[in-house]
């Protein structure tokens, strides 16, 4: 029998429960038999922002499947979730590839709110693309600023700005190198990379970076963990391993091809959990369930 809650009122103890229960699908990966429940503290989310046409879904598919498509296809917004057993520690990234046209300045600015590490991305050939950058550089920094000055936080704001197309002739380029590491020079979390997502040149090395910076595992990079289809997930589950080829492994990754972006009200109440947490903490302990 449920007894009364002290320290909080009853609806704002049946809210917070309700936010606990979606933070918790959050952190959750169901592929047909195979359910992975991550810590929250080893998930994390990576939010990929540019203009058009700069390739930045060309990089995540670099990313998720060492792939490049030459079609070109405009992105809404694309959401992926990679799990990771690393060491025997479980660790969750989810991928927001956005959409270059930013159609909807407040979806934009929650995933930036809701971001944990960032890739900003523009064409070597496209100055404007790199303009581009620069004010949403500019607007990362103040959003999360924000956000920090309102929770306390003291984390650092890990980012790599990549200018894509690196393949293609000097001839084409638009942007200098020493104008994309400018950008970078003042900002110890903030790194700069040339890439080609055609090419493959440079994209696992940006990754790496990226995640020293987080101060999550380098094994999270593209060729540092074995890649296991969905059919093979059992050697993500704590009881022994079934497979022999996987068995001796310190750090393999799954695709989740299940993944759904959780909803924006669960991204809104999140964020809006972070910015109460400081200063009811206490008020929030109290709100248990004997």
């Amino acid at each position: 029998m449920h007894q009364p809650i002290t320290g909080v009122s009853a609806s704002s103890c049946s809210q917070y429960l309700e936010l606990q229960k979606d933070q918790a699908m959050m952190k959750t990966m169901s592929g047909g038999n195979c359910t992975l429940n991550v810590p929250a503290k080893n998930s994390y989310r990576m939010v990929v922002l540019g203009a058009s046409k700069v390739g930045k879904s060309s990089i995540v598919s670099r990313f998720l499947n060492g792939r490049f498509e030459d079609q070109y296809t405009p992105t809404i917004e694309d959401f992926h979730r990679k799990v990771y057993n690393i060491r025997g520690d479980m660790y969750q990234l989810d991928i927001l590839d956005t959409s270059g046209n930013h159609p909807f300045p407040a979806m934009r600015r929650l995933s930036i709110l809701t971001g944990d590490v960032f890739v900003l991305v523009f064409s070597l050939d496209n100055r404007e693309s790199f303009d581009e950058v620069k004010r949403l550089q500019k607007q990362i920094l103040e959003v999360k600023s924000c956000l920090k000055n309102k929770t306390k936080e003291s984390a650092d704001l890990p980012m790599v700005i990549c200018g894509n197309k690196s393949d293609h002739s000097e001839i084409f380029r638009k942007v200098r190198s020493d104008e994309g590491e400018n950008l970078v020079s003042s900002d110890e979390n903030c790194a700069y990379f040339e890439v080609s997502a055609k090419k493959n040149t440079n994209v696992d090395e940006m990754f790496y970076v990226l995640f020293s910076m987080a101060k999550l595992p380098h094994e999270m990079s593209p060729s540092l963990h074995r890649k296991i289809s969905i059919q093979y997930g059992d050697p993500f589950q704590t009881k022994p391993f079934r497979m022999r080829r996987v068995k001796d492994m310190d750090a393999y990754g799954m695709i989740s091809p299940f993944a759904r972006r959780p909803s924006v009200n669960s991204d809104l109440k999140y964020i809006k959990s972070k910015v109460l947490r400081e200063g009811q903490s206490r008020e929030r302990e109290k709100c248990t369930i004997q």
